[in-house]
């Protein structure tokens, strides 16, 4: 496998068929955000993924929406999910008792280059919850310690009570070969962190570029300084890989809806080497 492939798992059974999830756990990150863990109620089970994949979520009688799969690769049997409520379908999801039945589509779509990455120090940038579909490779770096080099996280928010996964950002500073650093837009009089852009960080991380492969996810103004920042620092095009978001229908190319210049979001991302849609990141509001 060559550093600019991406990794995707073939879809077992119709793509189109939701098989029944029952939802296990719904946790408050922040204000506006929740995490579920699901767990298959029949005998088909979708809950292998590769990290940076995404499920089709349908919640009966109101609507199906894409989220990024962002629980642990080695957790089998169990889906997590981290969801912003800011529509009908994704406040109907959040709001789901424990017991209650999810339909979920998929895993669909290209994964983070895991594979490629081995040997390598993995350099992670996220933005708001951009860190949910980034979640998964820290889960495998930490898992596989010994088949990767040194992780190094820098995470920005738009404030402190935006900040995801409080305890397990803590949890992952402590481990060996790890760095993590975090920003938030505005901090206030109880935020004693950092303040700025997440581009700001990039001045305190230990990187080394020409041994690195860097993963960033976030809002893609975000994204585009960040590409421009890691070239700053030393990475290749060919060693930045990038998730994309665009409204996606069908999950499997049919549709049309997220189309991305030549590309389709669901089918030939979400993640995406930096070097195949530069000239498209490069254009406002494509």
């Amino acid at each position: 496998m060559t550093k600019a492939e991406t990794e995707t798992l073939p879809i077992s059974g119709d793509p189109m068929l939701p098989r029944p999830y029952a939802v296990r756990r719904v946790s408050k990150e922040t204000p506006d955000t929740f995490s579920l863990s699901l767990e298959s109620e029949g005998e088909a089970d979708g809950s292998t993924f590769k990290p940076g994949q995404f499920n089709m979520l349908w919640v009966f009688g109101v609507g199906e929406l894409p989220i990024s799969i962002s629980g642990d690769p080695g957790n089998h049997g169990r889906l997590e999910y981290t969801v912003r409520s800011v529509g009908n379908a994704t406040h109907a999801l959040v709001s789901c008792e424990v017991g209650e039945t999810v339909g979920v589509r998929g895993p669909f779509g290209t994964g983070w280059p895991m594979e490629a990455a081995r040997g390598r120090d993995i350099v992670v940038i996220a933005g708001g919850i951009g860190l949910a579909p980034l979640r998964p490779v820290i889960y495998e770096v930490l898992n596989h310690r010994r088949d990767y080099g040194r992780l190094v996280l820098l995470y920005g928010a738009r404030s402190p009570r935006d900040v995801l996964y409080r305890k397990e950002l803590a949890s992952w500073s402590r481990q060996p070969e790890t760095q993590v650093l975090t920003t938030v837009d505005y901090g206030g009089l109880s935020w004693h962190g950092r303040v700025g852009m997440v581009t700001t960080l990039f001045k305190y991380a230990r990187l080394r570029p020409d041994r690195s492969v860097a993963m960033a996810c976030g809002p893609e103004i975000m994204m585009r300084f960040v590409t421009r920042e890691l070239e700053i620092q030393g990475f290749k095009r060919g060693d930045i890989y990038v998730s994309m978001e665009r409204n996606m229908k069908c999950a499997v190319g049919f549709c049309g809806h997220c189309q991305y210049g030549p590309h389709f979001i669901c089918k030939d991302g979400p993640v995406f080497p930096y070097d195949r849609i530069q000239r498209l990141l490069d254009k406002y509001e494509l």
